[in-house]
């Protein structure tokens, strides 16, 4: 075996573990609790992809539902998907709070149990970009699509808050070797990788504010609910968990525009609409 096989070899992934990691990962707290304040970016997203009453849509990763729901209330119909049933319980009942039907299932991102060209539009907010396998995901999204059909994503990018967040988050726990960036989705580049050849793609940068009583409130919410920081800072000792605290508010502190000591922090993520060739 040659020297660059034995590297291709040592880098690839076990995307098994890892996907039970993540699963473990996301279906630990509750993470509605943080995706319920992201409501904004998945009524954006369907405004910008001009979604029409009647269309069936998919939404991939959809958590608590945002993007779901925002389509929902554009008279779509609506499937919502998520590998993590408590998450779909969360949407289910936010839908029947709003009076809102649409159809809700269990789904994995990179094993989608739809037709080939099911939907006039596939879409995902902050979700389908922490699949393990990209290239399979982005494959998936592509083929239940029909031609003609939109694709949307709302994806965090490497420079903005989010991204720094899992970059801080990552010089105390070391991604696996060979896993890509969930961030990586939030760059041209990496999409035109993943769908350049299937699909026409306009993304623009947008921000979302992430607004909280104080940074130390934001900390506290993030810690206890949102997955991949609560599993974070469980798996580190006190003095590294302490330290990680430290550099999250060092963070939080370089770019919190409030003044009167809550927190508002934008975060930049890409707004991405595909039309599938």
């Amino acid at each position: 075996m040659s020297t660059t096989q034995t590297e291709t070899k040592m880098a690839t992934p076990d995307f098994s573990a890892l996907k039970a990691r993540q699963h473990g990962a996301w279906s630990s707290g509750d993470y509605a609790m943080i995706g319920s304040t992201l409501q904004i970016v998945g009524e954006e997203l369907c405004e910008a992809m001009d979604l029409h009453a009647g269309q069936q849509v998919l939404d991939i990763a959809a958590g608590n539902g945002n993007v779901s729901l925002a389509a929902a209330r554009r008279w779509c119909e609506v499937t919502s998907t998520d590998y993590v049933p408590s998450l779909l319980a969360r949407g289910r009942a936010r839908a029947e709070a709003n009076g809102l039907a649409m159809t809700f299932q269990e789904a994995d991102a990179e094993a989608l149990p739809f037709a080939d060209a099911q939907f006039d539009a596939v879409v995902s907010t902050f979700g389908v970009m922490f699949t393990p396998d990209q290239d399979k995901a982005a494959a998936e999204m592509i083929r239940v699509c029909r031609r003609g059909g939109k694709i949307g994503l709302a994806n965090w990018t490497p420079q903005g808050f989010i991204g720094q967040v899992f970059k801080t988050l990552g010089k105390y726990l070391p991604p696996p070797a060979g896993a890509r960036s969930p961030a990586l989705w939030g760059t041209r580049e990496r999409l035109e990788e993943l769908f350049g050849g299937a699909a026409v793609i306009e993304a623009e940068p947008c921000h979302f504010v992430f607004r909280y009583r104080s940074p130390e409130h934001f900390l506290d919410i993030f810690k206890s609910y949102y997955g991949p920081v609560l599993k974070a800072f469980a798996a580190l000792d006190e003095a590294s968990g302490r330290g990680l605290h430290a550099d999250l508010l060092d963070l939080i502190g370089r770019l919190n525009r409030a003044k009167d000591g809550t927190m508002a922090v934008p975060s930049e993520y890409l707004q991405v609409v595909m039309i599938k060739r």
